[in-house]
């Protein structure tokens, strides 16, 4: 029987202010999904990004990719680019939509959406007398994606960009916010990302009334009327009052959280760099993660279950890299463009225990059965 704690791969972390401001928010009875909490986390939000932009606070990061796609009028028979190494969450919106996802693979640097597959694609698409309508890329485990590079394709064929980071607050490309980077950017606080509000998303616009329009969706679309009068189909999104006053606290602590997720993966590498079976996913010059899970690619897939079973064995969470989503069963009609690379990365790669509370013991236990895991060398 296992008797020693569980290690996860990443557990929520509370920073002590949380519950003054959920108590607010039953002292003052504003338990409805809105009030002066959701008023100052959005504020929270919008400070930390540097105040360029507006904040939409809702129910998941699922929520505002959905939100994003209606905004941007995509619908039935479109096409939308996706990168396909990431989570389904970022895919599923488009189908929502009545929409066709295209999947992108990624580029070895960053692990994210390759800008020149992006750019072939887009020319195949157009071939084929589809313009897509949207893209959406992913800044996977907190890794930017070469915004740059994304950015120039889009703008050269005129499609948006919904910038999923959902997995990056706290990261930083050339010095500016993730979130900040494209057309639209959708923030994630579930509760294993970096500060969470146990269930959680949030809309980035450019403007205010585009983000008026996004609560309008995310409130039913109820019209300006004293009756309940809806114009058009909305939606039940809205983040609530309470789950907003856990989000003001953990933005007090996010900064904190960053560097010790950041600290974790200079630990792991310390100890585990000199193997030659593993290596890490390097930072290029101008990208700063904000290291939300420290993965590690290994030189097979044998490698990885060794070190991920044998991890499990002594109540060890971790997990593979995200299957890409032109491998997935739901998707598998749909068209993708791909290079190998985020195949190779599921196979060979692992995600480690990377949660900001980790302790110095947590760290020792986990190095230590990663480093007696036979033919590791």
């Amino acid at each position: 029987m296992l008797t020693k704690t569980r290690i996860y791969l990443s557990s929520p972390h509370m920073g002590g202010t949380e519950r003054q401001y959920v108590n607010e928010a039953f002292d003052t009875n504003w338990i409805a999904p809105l009030g002066p909490n959701v008023n100052g986390f959005e504020d929270a939000i919008k400070g930390y990004l540097g105040n360029t932009k507006h904040v939409a606070a809702l129910s998941a990061g699922t929520a505002a990719i959905h939100l994003a796609l209606q905004l941007l009028d995509v619908g039935a028979g479109d096409e939308v680019l996706c990168q396909s190494f990431t989570f389904s969450a970022s895919a599923n919106p488009i189908v929502y939509q009545g929409a066709t996802p295209i999947f992108i693979d990624s580029e070895a640097d960053t692990w994210n959406m390759c800008p020149a597959l992006l750019e072939a694609a887009i020319k195949d698409r157009l071939a084929h007398n589809k313009k897509p309508k949207a893209i959406i890329a992913v800044h996977l485990y907190g890794m930017p994606y070469n915004a740059d590079a994304i950015n120039a394709v889009a703008k050269a064929y005129d499609i948006p960009v919904i910038e999923d980071s959902a997995e990056a607050l706290g990261s930083t490309y050339k010095g500016q916010p993730c979130g900040t980077l494209a057309d639209m950017g959708i923030l994630s606080f579930n509760g294993n990302k970096i500060i969470t509000t146990s269930g959680g998303g949030a809309l980035i616009t450019n403007t205010q009334a585009m983000k008026d329009k996004a609560v309008f969706l995310a409130t039913q679309a109820r019209d300006d009327a004293p009756h309940y009068q809806h114009s058009a189909i909305g939606y039940n999104y809205r983040m609530s009052n309470v789950v907003a006053g856990i989000g003001r606290g953990q933005m007090e602590v996010l900064d904190d959280r960053v560097a010790a997720r950041r600290h974790n993966y200079d630990v792991y590498k310390h100890q585990l760099s000199h193997l030659e079976n593993i290596t890490f996913l390097e930072e290029p010059a101008g990208f700063f993660s904000n290291r939300w899970l420290t993965c590690i690619k290994t030189d097979s897939f044998e490698t990885r279950e060794a070190i991920r079973l044998a991890l499990l064995a002594d109540d060890i969470e971790s997990r593979p890299l995200w299957k890409p989503m032109h491998t997935q069963p739901v998707f598998k009609d749909c068209v993708h463009y791909t290079n190998g690379v985020s195949e190779d990365l599921f196979e060979k790669g692992l995600c480690l225990p990377s949660g900001s509370n980790l302790t110095p013991n947590d760290l020792e236990r986990i190095l230590h059965i990663i480093l007696k895991t036979p033919n590791l060398s």
